[in-house]
């Protein structure tokens, strides 16, 4: 591949900055050992943007992640800032540079490594083996939707409204890329819903089965409404390939999936946006599902393993560097199973290691790999 891909770090808040780190060193490694450079940026966002440029994202950074081919974000939030007006509150340059983008695929998988299977909450049997992929619909839902806001009413009460709000075209996308990524797995795609009293995701329900018909009837289909879904996923987790939803639920089944695998400080995710007929290129967002975790940040404690893995999912999405992903997946595993552990996936008999411990022996793992 080219050496000149441009990448654009955007570090954040709290541990955001830390686990970003770790992804320097395999940037480094990899210009050192595999003679593959990249241009790397950085700039910021959320919280520490506010306090430098009076904004959560500006538009120079908007324009930059625009231009780079793949961009690696780290957390954004933490209590200093949860006081600030809601429109410029560090969540909100999350929301804005995912809008204006248009990264409306955002994926999640949920996959257990055999050696963490009995750090999840839930009994062995029932995660050991888990490999499954939340599809969730990023730019559409009550997160954008219009009518929004808090008003008073002349009674003195207060009214708070949010709009879920979706269009046909909208539901085909994000539907398609569920049933491409299902032909590259199992075969399965479940779309949740709240069809029986949502009217927006009745039509949401009805616009996917019409994809699946004109297009996918290689690919199983089924529906769960919303509720049922979160009970399915601690009860029987592994009866799921691919889950498609829109994208309040699927905020909220993601995080439920990421205790599954252990801890939230394992899941990375993709951002993904429509690919240009033209070029080819898709704007594209890696970044871990865990938050700033403001109680240990700048402690060299925090897990760095989902940003790597979210490294990963760039490389193979992003860039065609399926051999590289691998590799940096299995270093992963590899590291587990000797026994390496951070705080948050911590188990009896096995060796604590800080931020940049585990770093260091993910590096040392690909370098024996790559030998």
């Amino acid at each position: 591949m080219a050496a000149n891909k441009k990448i654009l770090m955007l570090p954040g808040d709290g541990i955001g900055v830390e686990v970003m780190g770790e992804v320097k060193r395999l940037l480094d490694w990899m210009d050192r050992k595999r003679q593959v450079s990249f241009d790397v940026s950085e700039r910021r966002i959320g919280g520490i943007a506010i306090d430098t440029d009076g904004v959560p994202i500006t538009d120079a950074t908007i324009a930059e992640g625009r231009s780079a081919d793949a961009i690696l974000l780290g957390a954004v939030g933490g209590p200093k800032w949860d006081n600030v007006a809601f429109d410029i509150r560090p969540e909100a340059g999350l929301l804005k540079i995912r809008k204006d983008l248009g990264l409306f695929a955002n994926l999640r998988p949920a996959l257990v490594f055999e050696a963490l299977a009995d750090a999840s909450t839930l009994k062995r049997e029932l995660v050991a083996g888990l490999d499954i992929l939340i599809l969730r619909e990023l730019t559409g839902g009550a997160y954008f939707g219009e009518p929004r806001g808090i008003t008073t009413l002349s009674d003195g009460t207060r009214k708070g409204i949010n709009t879920i709000v979706y269009t046909s075209p909208e539901v085909h996308r994000i539907a398609r890329v569920a049933f491409d990524l299902a032909r590259k797995r199992g075969r399965r795609v479940c779309s949740i819903d709240k069809a029986n009293v949502l009217e927006c995701t009745k039509m949401w329900r009805e616009e996917v089965i019409k994809i699946h018909a004109a297009e996918y009837k290689d690919v199983e289909l089924s529906h769960m409404l919303v509720d049922n879904a979160a009970m399915q996923l601690v009860r029987n987790p592994k009866q799921f390939d691919v889950i498609v939803t829109e994208n309040m639920f699927g905020d909220i089944l993601s995080d439920c999936a990421a205790m599954l695998t252990g801890s939230l400080g394992m899941l990375p995710s993709a951002s993904l946006g429509a690919v240009d007929p033209a070029t080819g290129r898709r704007n594209a967002l890696y970044e871990p599902v865990h938050g700033t975790a403001p109680d240990i940040a700048g402690q060299n404690k925090a897990n760095p393993l989902a940003m790597i893995l979210s490294f990963a999912m760039m490389l193979r999405y992003s860039f065609d560097m399926g051999e590289d992903a691998d590799r940096v997946e299995t270093a992963v595993n590899k590291v587990l199973d000797a026994g390496l552990r951070t705080g948050d996936i911590m188990q009896p008999g096995r060796k604590l290691v800080s931020t940049t411990e585990m770093g260091q022996a993910i590096v040392a793992e690909i370098d024996r790999l790559a030998r």
